[in-house]
């Protein structure tokens, strides 16, 4: 079987998506698997095409990989791939409908309002007050993330944001622990906590700059608080109709897990969450890697 490793791509992530991608060819090559690294751009169906692979493993982030573009594509090639499909992958990427679906399936979640005109402005600072966070409906990786603390701050940031990300929407601040929770082979991982040492939040600094970010996993929570969280996670995953693996990004506030996203293409490098918490659960990374390849559809 011969397993393309599908990477790069054009979104803001595209250095991230290419070091997963690495990091997972080097694991399939240690395990003897005929692999290949496709390093996407926007003629990535020839590419793809041309490098006649029985399967794809998805290392992309942001657009076009983890909002169900390339699934799509390669459903119509007929070509199995791993992680969600073309709906799950879609939802997951859309922050909104995200957090819709949470408060459907009583999966606690921040306060928010979607941003669609300028009055919707003074009704998000209104209903939920200072501060404020910042969010575009569709990046990853903290892109575009910021808490406001005033409200002329406010106003200039959101107009700011509609400019450059198109759709935006504000979220009641939670200044609490930050932690996330991993799905793999559709059960839940140890609950991992995250605490940056310099930063206000966990932002794209934070996430990818070694060194600035403190690994506790397991989370040093209450064992009910750890199974509640696993709980949720796993019935956000089965909400939006995840395969295989996702991890679920939450804020531990007043002792209350509340979840912000799902990523249904988790990063895979040596700084990513769901590999430390896959480790901490005794699953070595070469394991993570074949287990996700198999789960391939």
């Amino acid at each position: 079987m011969r397993v393309g490793i599908l990477c790069g791509g054009w979104s803001r992530e595209r250095e991230i998506s290419l070091l997963t991608g690495n990091k997972v060819y080097q694991s399939l090559k240690r395990q003897g698997y005929d692999c290949v690294v496709i390093d996407l751009d926007r003629d990535f169906a020839q590419k793809i095409l041309a490098a006649k692979i029985d399967c794809a493993f998805i290392c992309l982030h942001g657009k076009p990989g983890e909002d169900g573009t390339i699934q799509g594509f390669l459903e119509l090639a007929g070509i199995p791939y791993t992680g969600s499909g073309v709906l799950a992958s879609a939802l997951g990427m859309d922050k909104i409908l995200t957090k819709a679906i949470f408060s459907f399936y009583q999966i606690p979640t921040p306060e928010y309002v979607v941003i669609e005109k300028d009055e919707d402005i003074e009704k998000g600072i209104k209903e939920l007050g200072l501060p404020l966070v910042l969010k575009p409906r569709y990046e990853g990786s903290s892109i575009g993330v910021k808490i406001l603390k005033r409200e002329e701050e406010v106003i200039e940031e959101v107009a700011s944001a509609r400019k450059e990300f198109g759709s935006v929407f504000l979220e009641k601040f939670l200044k609490g622990r930050i932690a996330t929770c991993g799905i793999l082979a559709d059960k839940p991982l140890p609950v991992l906590e995250l605490i940056p040492k310099r930063e206000e939040f966990y932002d794209y600094f934070a996430k990818y700059t070694e060194g600035e970010t403190l690994f506790v996993c397991p989370a040093e929570i209450p064992d009910e608080l750890t199974k509640r969280i696993q709980e949720f996670a796993l019935r956000a995953h089965k909400a939006i109709g995840c395969r295989c693996y996702s991890r679920l990004d939450l804020i531990i506030y007043e002792g209350e897990p509340y979840f912000l996203e799902i990523n249904t293409l988790p990063g895979l490098t040596e700084l990513s969450d769901l590999p430390k918490e896959a480790e901490t659960a005794g699953i070595s990374y070469d394991e993570l890697i074949r287990t996700i390849l198999q789960w391939a559809r």
